[in-house]
């Protein structure tokens, strides 16, 4: 049969061994051998859990403030008004509404943003949007601390373009995020995901028994999977705080 990958796959897949889980700093630099693609490529990690995320009390979702960001623009919408709504637009907000934004989504669909932040007086309103934005991952919760009262608008605002990560485990017991961009270098995503990392293993739920981290794994945009050695990256996130 024809091999069906270009030269540039083949080289990356050479790279990296089938099976074998990598030291962290050696999946880093993996990680930027293998990002050779002619764009700036995210640089994503998935990690197994050993949760049911069908039971209530194994689910995991939370939300971390990258140290060295994400390093793609995020475009972030904002449901406040009054002198929340100032607030926000002075902190960099990308659109500012109430009654008006929410019609312009209930009405017309329209979802061109990344993140969006209420203040609690707003969410009677911004719940009528449940069937819109909640299957993209887009609807304002306090678990992730996207609901908020108005003095704290500013600050959330800037934490979110900032880099601020949130994550909710998959049903299958993954986590997906990207942890920034290639170009960063070494040294920059490694914190990022340690960061990370530490986040997910302080969410351990209580009723999750046996091995919790079972797999890390690494990944540029268009690049291969790097497995990690999911013992080394946990300790080395607890050593890091």
């Amino acid at each position: 049969m024809a091999n069906l990958h270009g030269k540039r796959y083949r080289a990356m897949r050479e790279a990296v061994s089938d099976g074998q889980k990598y030291a962290l700093d050696e999946a880093i630099e993996l990680v930027g051998k293998t990002g050779t693609a002619k764009f700036d490529e995210s640089v994503d990690v998935a990690v197994r859990l050993g949760v049911n995320p069908r039971q209530a009390d194994q689910m995991v979702r939370g939300a971390v403030s990258l140290p060295h960001g994400s390093g793609k623009a995020v475009r972030v919408v904002v449901f406040a008004d009054g002198e929340a709504a100032r607030a926000a637009e002075a902190a960099g907000a990308d659109f500012v509404g109430s009654d008006d934004l929410v019609a312009k989504i209930q009405n017309e669909g329209w979802v061109d943003f990344d993140k969006a932040v209420a203040t609690r007086s707003m969410m009677a309103k911004v719940g009528r949007l449940g069937r819109v934005l909640g299957p993209r991952g887009l609807m304002p919760n306090p678990k992730t601390g996207t609901v908020v009262g108005p003095d704290q608008i500013a600050e959330v605002i800037r934490e979110v373009k900032g880099g601020r990560l949130d994550f909710k485990v998959e049903r299958a017991g993954i986590l997906h995020v990207s942890i920034g961009k290639s170009s960063m270098g070494a040294e920059k995503l490694r914190d990022n995901l340690l960061a990370f990392i530490q986040t997910v293993v302080r969410l351990k739920p209580a009723s999750a028994k046996g091995t919790y981290v079972k797999s890390v794994a690494l990944s540029t945009t268009m690049g291969v999977g790097i497995r990690l050695d999911p013992y080394e990256v946990s300790k080395l996130a607890q050593e890091s705080r």
